[in-house]
């Protein structure tokens, strides 16, 4: 089994109330490291020091597109003292994405923040969503941006959920990015016959117009939706990655977001 992070996201309101009581609890479950989603207004010294002395590894950090522009080499120098590797784009707001008002202005963007991580000793990743499997004349959304990025400079966080949701083999996909994919989500869900996955938006806070309803989709801890995780963690080891990061945007089946989070490691130690 690769080593096994955790997306901060998936606990994001008990990091707000307990920060080092939750990394804590994380490296109690079993987790390796961690990716970050945010600072909760503490130092990067700071989360450094308190990830070495819990002995949890900050593998990576999603950082949204906007702060990055605003301010590259600011932010980049932050996740580096934090002893992060990885800097990943995490999401692209509707008029940015391939073939919108701004996609050539958001591809020119990317670019720039790949080749500033490259300076500061950092790689940057790109996470994808569904829509990046939407096609822009003939070819997937997401393939443009690594076709037109080079692979020195930018690097694939592939979402097995995401890639799944939008109806396209997982494990195929991960070979086609094989040696450009070192860290992996993975994630679960259930999603009913004629469901959207676009709807789930709107479970995090994101509106959507699509009139397919959101309880047609849902999130689950690993192990309890309907990802074949035997086969997608093969695949995973077999392009290269280095991590599988577990990630869960909400809390389901009456569970807690801590316990899913203990849930999909108890899950994922029963296949070692």
């Amino acid at each position: 089994m690769l080593p096994i992070a955790l997306q901060l996201y998936s606990i994001r309101d008990d990091m707000s109330k307990d920060f080092k009581g939750s990394l804590q609890k994380v490296k109690k479950m079993g987790y390796d490291g961690v990716e970050l989603a945010g600072l909760y207004e503490h130092s990067p010294a700071d989360i450094k020091a308190m990830l070495s002395e819990i002995g949890l590894t900050p593998i990576s950090a999603h950082v949204p597109y906007d702060v990055l522009m605003a301010d590259p080499d600011g932010v980049l120098n932050t996740y580096k003292e934090v002893g992060c590797q990885y800097v990943v784009i995490p999401y692209m707001t509707e008029e940015y994405r391939i073939g919108a008002e701004k996609g050539q202005e958001a591809l020119e963007g990317i670019r720039s923040l790949a080749e500033a991580a490259s300076r500061h000793g950092l790689t940057m990743l790109y996470h994808n969503h569904d829509f990046e499997f939407l096609k822009v004349d003939g070819e997937y959304a997401l393939d443009i941006i690594f076709k037109t990025i080079p692979e020195a400079i930018l690097k694939t966080e592939i979402d097995t959920c995401w890639v799944a949701a939008a109806g396209v083999d997982v494990c195929a996909y991960l070979q086609k990015y094989t040696g450009r994919t070192p860290l992996v989500h993975i994630k679960d869900y259930i999603m009913e016959e004629g469901g959207s996955a676009e709807g789930a938006y709107e479970l995090v806070g994101i509106e959507t117009n699509n009139e397919r309803k959101a309880n047609k989709f849902e999130y689950r801890p690993l192990g309890y939706g309907q990802q074949d995780f035997p086969a997608i963690i093969q695949a995973s080891r077999d392009a290269g990655a280095e991590w599988l990061v577990v990630e869960q945007d909400m809390p389901s089946m009456g569970k807690t977001a801590m316990e899913c989070a203990d849930m999909g490691i108890r899950y994922l130690e029963s296949l070692r």
